[in-house]
């Protein structure tokens, strides 16, 4: 059984979901988690987990949330206002949520259980802001020379309750991503506490999201199923590693995969990614409808099997390149999945091991689904049936211009 180490004794999977799991209360409502929704409204992805709901979108992640939850801050900082630590952006001087972290005249608070994470200011450059929220923004920029992403969250001080919601996310994202250590994860730099602002910083990734590639792509030259299928299979091996770890993403979808440098995929976003408590019933705080398993739409009890369901809608995505559900809305797509049994069209041409997983992968029973390990090992074979056969093949959208399957 793997172990997370922690600065002091190390815990087991049962110890870590005994002691980190903070149980979000049952009747709250979705608005809470909307709050924490980061848009990138069309512009490079990055390494940043974010509390994204993105319930009740109908397209993937291509708004820009309006955003009042910043006059405290704003309130309190001027355009003019002199910054002595780290440094911020021209463009940034009127900032003030940036200005508010750099502000050395407040102390800087260490992670709890995490000091060796907590970040030197001086060392920090805030560059321009690509995505903010109600309550938060993502910023560019560099830290001890490296490129970063930098997520700022606003305390709200005249909301108690969304104020420690948004502080019990964020001490479990800082967990998560502290002790999350794999190739296919996005890599944690560090963070802090300000009295109005918390701050975590992560590796850029300077590919931007897979979804946003898939874009790209559509009207130039198509891309091979091997890519197609090395991608698919890294973010297997990332989500195989985190489900050993009795932890649930709940969000996994093309929007929430980051490309690195060296084309490899980083698996992101565990803002609303909790731990599997196999005692206790989930709760439906949810991700984003094209990629939700049927029983977090009709809010019932799930386990680890819902991201596998996703992960079967990624691999489709990923084979055909096309964004799924394009021409339905939340309303049509729920009660579509849920009861008539709606799924993706599996192109013709595709191959039988591709199309096996996908199906059992987004199975109406969780129980049908496989694990992880059970796709990482499909997926090798598939990789070795197309080195050796199919060489040049490459998905085409032309395959699933069709009506989507309902079985």
């Amino acid at each position: 059984m793997p172990k997370i180490m922690f600065m002091g004794p190390s815990y087991t999977n049962q110890g870590v979901a005994q002691g980190f799991y903070h149980k979000l209360n049952d009747d709250m409502s979705m608005d809470s988690f909307n709050s924490l929704e980061m848009t990138n409204n069309g512009g490079t992805a990055f390494g940043v987990p974010m509390a994204n709901s993105n319930v009740g979108s109908c397209g993937s992640n291509t708004r820009t949330s309006g955003s009042n939850g910043f006059e405290h801050v704003v309130k309190a900082y001027t355009v003019d206002y002199s910054v002595n630590k780290g440094k911020v952006s021209q463009g940034l001087s009127d900032d003030a949520l940036a200005q508010a972290l750099l502000d050395n005249s407040f102390p800087t608070k260490g992670l709890q259980s995490f000091e060796k994470w907590t970040i030197d200011l001086e060392k920090l450059n805030v560059g321009p802001a690509f995505a903010q929220g109600a309550f938060g923004k993502l910023y560019k920029g560099t830290y001890n020379g490296e490129d970063v992403a930098i997520k700022l969250l606003e305390r709200p001080v005249d909301n108690v309750d969304r104020a420690n919601l948004l502080e019990q996310q964020f001490q479990q994202e800082v967990m998560m991503l502290a002790n999350l250590k794999h190739s296919n994860i996005v890599r944690f730099i560090g963070g802090c506490y300000k009295p109005m602002v918390w701050c975590i910083v992560t590796e850029y990734a300077k590919g931007g999201s897979v979804r946003q590639f898939l874009n790209r792509r559509q009207n130039k030259k198509s891309v091979p199923l091997r890519l197609a299928v090395k991608q698919a299979l890294d973010v297997a091996r990332g989500m195989e590693y985190v489900h050993g770890f009795g932890l649930i993403h709940r969000d996994l979808k093309s929007d929430n995969l980051l490309i690195a440098s060296d084309r490899s995929i980083k698996i992101a976003d565990f803002g609303v990614a909790r731990i599997e408590v196999l005692t206790e019933g989930m709760t439906p705080e949810k991700g984003t409808y094209r990629w939700m398993a049927p029983e977090m739409m009709q809010n019932r009890s799930y386990t680890q099997k819902v991201d596998v369901y996703s992960f079967g809608v990624v691999l489709w995505e990923l084979i055909t390149g096309v964004l799924p559900y394009q021409n339905l809305t939340d309303v049509q797509l729920a009660f579509a999945v849920v009861n008539k049994g709606l799924r993706p069209t599996v192109p013709d041409d595709c191959l039988p091991v591709l199309s096996q997983i996908m199906t059992r992968c987004w199975d109406a029973d969780p129980n049908v689904r496989p694990s992880f390990s059970q796709v990482v090992k499909m997926l090798e074979m598939a990789e070795t049936e197309i080195m050796t056969t199919v060489r040049k093949a490459r998905f085409r959208g032309c395959c699933v211009t069709g009506p989507m399957t309902i079985g």
